[in-house]
């Protein structure tokens, strides 16, 4: 009986301290989000602004640039799937990485061979175990993206699509779109070609269907085109690692809470069988001085 008190004295502690690990991470990833959500409503006006100009000038010019016609006959698709560098966040960068999949088993169905590029340490893993090509990655700012970082991941992709030759023809993004607390979904967009008829403000309201004043391109449509395309680009990728980092931190709030909530749930049900076990040694231990006062007891009488 004292062993097992002692093992179920000794799962407690341990119980107790995971309880304490997993309730900081909560309140750590709950004042994350704070920020975060700061951080994306911030960067949405100016990602609306730019998406509104590039469209305006694709529409209203006779300019065919490749950043905006679309290939009749692409070959080759690049996949951009944002996760997260760390694990303990529930179902976030497993839910990214099955819409990838899904993306990719669509775009090969089309005959369009696929190249993969991933952003955070979880979609590195998954792909490296699994022994699956990537082009290129970046880690190390999931939870708390920069400019610079949305910047230099565009800027490879960019590269790639408008090379000569051994480049890509469309342009994909994978993310996870922040709808509230409770709330991340898992979204795939096409990036470029632009597709005019699709574009997407943050409010969910077509650009395209915008009325636009008329406009005066100088140097020329091409010219604004290739100023406003790259940029377009960055202001994307960079909303899209906010959106991704603010859903981390929700599903990392949420995952945690329950951690801390089963811990808890889990330190009462030991706690009852460490009261039963202790409970039973003193049981025992009564019954045995009360059956060695009775032997006592009856040997003296035989003696008398």
């Amino acid at each position: 009986m004292g062993a097992q008190l002692r093992v179920y004295k000794r799962r407690i502690r341990s119980v107790t301290a995971t309880k304490k690990i997993t309730k900081a991470m909560e309140m750590i990833s709950a004042s994350r989000i704070v920020k975060a959500q700061r951080a994306v409503a911030a960067s949405t006006p100016y990602a609306d602004e730019l998406t509104r100009a590039v469209t305006a000038v694709a529409t209203r010019s006779n300019a065919k640039h490749p950043l905006t016609h679309e290939n009749p006959n692409a070959s080759r698709a690049a996949v951009l799937l944002m996760t997260a560098d760390r694990g303990l966040a529930g179902g976030y960068s497993t839910n990214a990485i099955k819409q990838a999949t899904l993306l990719t088993a669509r775009l090969r169905a089309e005959g369009k061979e696929v190249v993969t590029y991933i952003c955070g340490r979880k979609g590195v893993q998954y792909y490296g175990f699994r022994n699956q090509p990537v082009a290129a990655s970046w880690t190390g700012f999931s939870d708390k993206p920069t400019y610079g970082d949305a910047k230099t991941v565009a800027a490879d992709l960019i590269a790639a699509f408008t090379a000569e030759t051994g480049g890509v023809d469309e342009l994909h993004l994978v993310s996870t779109k922040f709808v509230s607390m409770l709330t991340q979904t898992a979204i795939d967009a096409r990036l470029l070609p632009l597709k005019l008829d699709e574009v997407q403000l943050s409010d969910d309201k077509p650009a395209a269907a915008e009325i636009f004043p008329l406009y005066d391109f100088e140097p020329s449509a091409e010219g604004v085109l290739d100023a406003l395309l790259p940029r377009y680009v960055e202001s994307r990728i960079y909303n899209a690692l906010l959106q991704s980092a603010a859903s981390e931190h929700a599903a990392r709030r949420r995952a945690m809470k329950s951690a801390t909530d089963n811990a808890g749930d889990l330190i009462k049900s030991l706690t009852r069988l460490a009261n039963s076990a202790r409970q039973a040694e003193i049981t025992q231990e009564i019954s045995e001085i009360v059956g060695g006062a009775n032997a006592l007891a009856d040997a003296s009488a035989g003696s008398e």
